[in-house]
């Protein structure tokens, strides 16, 4: 009997000892989440990991690494992401369950490395663990699979030396000094190692973390070359497309004598095609000459032969000089993917009804003798199409943007506090505006000129002072996550090799 009794409590401590550990590790990762808009614990991303590091050297299994590492990244995508969730209807679970694997590679690397601590694996894990973290965000911002939004390095947009960084080697390169700190961390006080490997890795924590602010506090302060008034209009959510413009029409003349360059609409400012309405158009021309500016508008409408598209549109009194078209579009939001196949997943959510159809390249406006690069909305999460903007010559960055869809959730700060590492990345100032939304300003060093939060509602108007850095990320471009994928291959190519080498002397790898 004492027999069958010691034997029915293992039974049961079992499930108790995988489980507890999974919760803890969701935890952690809902921890992490926290670093990001809007709650903006900054400071916890430099050592947000290392309980989940802990966790997962524990794991005993590569399996149970495995398990603990969907847990994690489950609870940080589901905090970070938790208002989105409720708008993909019965299929919110499938989704968690897809981005519960985006942490699995990294945490079987890092049981892998930190399982059993020597310095030769010391010295990996400070390199392999943020290159391969690098290269999982860099493959799952793959634009159709949701872009850029949520990448660790992202959460240091208000840390204004670490964001130096962004200027060497974009967000990837915040997100590879991150990891590293964290990993050191992790070594540091990983109940396991021995003395030696411990002091290694908890100097090195530190002399990258001093590393990352220092790269920050020793550049020099850019050359500025003039300064730019924009305007930028913020009605919040406005139902139906003709009281729409109306309401912007009227905040635009709220403008008038404050000698703006250009007055700016949010994104879908305008639901109906100017082409076929020609009284919106010429209120859209008075407007413009009323104000003395350029104005940028944004038309969400079907054309005349019935295509939806997003533009940004450049009016002046005389009419329509320019045209941007939305090249980037929202997966599910503003079109489906494989639509043939998928479509009817439309009918159980909120994605799109229609595709909207997207705009063949870049452009570039002249506003006011200046060049400007008009972006839209979701646009502003992608580094690449802000240097493609920058290295064209231009002086200044103009997103439009709106969020009616998430109103008063998390997303508006999200998406406004890209523009700091966009401004950064490409060196030229950035600026958003939303219809409702977050707008904000920052100059080409991340420095905040504005922030209107949700809450503001009329017209504003910016000074932006203007500069062209030719920072090494904008001649380089995606060096980091490159130089990151070619470390993670490399490392897989070694462990491969010796778990055959293991094999054959008849070693079994747990």
């Amino acid at each position: 009997m004492p027999t069958a009794s010691v034997t029915v409590t293992a039974e049961r401590a079992g499930p108790a000892r995988r489980w507890i550990p999974r919760l803890l590790a969701a935890v952690t990762g809902a921890g992490l989440a926290l670093a990001f808009p809007a709650v903006n614990a900054w400071w916890w991303a430099w050592s947000g990991l290392v309980p989940f590091l802990l966790l997962v050297a524990g794991a005993g299994t590569f399996r149970e690494a495995g398990w603990r590492s969907w847990w994690a990244s489950a609870g940080f995508f589901g905090t970070l992401h938790h208002w989105v969730l409720p708008f993909l209807g019965v299929f919110w679970p499938l989704a968690l369950l897809v981005l519960g694997l985006v942490w699995v590679p990294f945490g079987l690397v890092a049981y892998g490395l930190l399982r059993r601590l020597t310095p030769l694996r010391t010295a990996a894990a400070l390199l392999v663990l943020p290159s391969v973290w690098v290269a999982v965000e860099a493959l799952r911002s793959w634009r159709h699979l949701g872009g850029t939004w949520g990448l660790l390095g992202s959460s240091q947009w208000q840390a204004r030396p670490v964001l130096g960084l962004a200027a060497l080697g974009g967000v990837w390169l915040i997100s590879f000094a991150l990891v590293a700190v964290n990993s050191g961390l992790a070594i540091a006080v990983l109940p396991k190692a021995g003395r030696r490997v411990r002091l290694a890795g908890g100097g090195a924590a530190v002399a990258l973390a001093a590393l990352a602010v220092c790269s920050g506090l020793v550049r020099p302060e850019p050359v500025v070359t003039g300064v730019m008034r924009v305007a930028g209009v913020q009605p919040g959510p406005v139902p139906g497309p003709e009281r729409r413009v109306a309401t912007h029409l009227r905040l635009t003349g709220e403008i008038a004598g404050r000698d703006p360059d250009v007055v700016v609409w949010g994104q879908s400012s305008v639901a109906l095609d100017p082409a076929r309405r020609p009284d919106v158009d010429r209120l859209l021309r008075r407007a413009a000459a009323e104000t003395g500016a350029d104005l940028l508008v944004n038309v969400d409408a079907a054309d005349s032969s019935g295509r939806i598209s997003k533009s940004a549109r450049q009016y002046t009194p005389d009419g329509v000089v320019d045209v941007y078209v939305k090249r980037r579009l929202v997966p599910f939001g503003e079109y489906v993917p494989l639509r043939p196949v998928l479509g009817w997943i439309a009918g159980h959510t909120e994605a799109a009804e229609e595709d909207r159809v997207a705009g063949a390249g870049p452009a570039v406006f002249d506003v006011a003798g200046r060049r400007v690069g008009p972006l839209i909305s979701y646009e502003s999460t992608f580094p690449d199409l802000r240097r493609d903007l920058a290295r064209r010559g231009v002086d200044l960055t103009i997103t439009q943007g709106s969020l009616t869809t998430f109103h008063g959730s998390w997303a508006h700060a999200q998406q406004a506090s890209f523009e700091a590492l966009r401004a950064v990345e490409s060196g030229r100032p950035a600026v958003l505006v939303e219809m409702d939304g977050t707008s904000s300003v920052f100059d080409a060093r991340g420095g905040r000129l504005a922030w209107f939060p949700p809450e503001f509602r009329g017209a504003f108007v910016v000074d932006v002072p203007l500069s062209a850095e030719e920072t090494p990320y904008l001649r380089l471009g995606d060096w980091v996550p490159a130089l990151a994928g070619g470390i993670a291959l490399g490392a897989g190519a070694v462990a491969a090799a010796r778990r055959l080498t293991g094999r054959s002397r008849g070693q079994v790898p747990r």
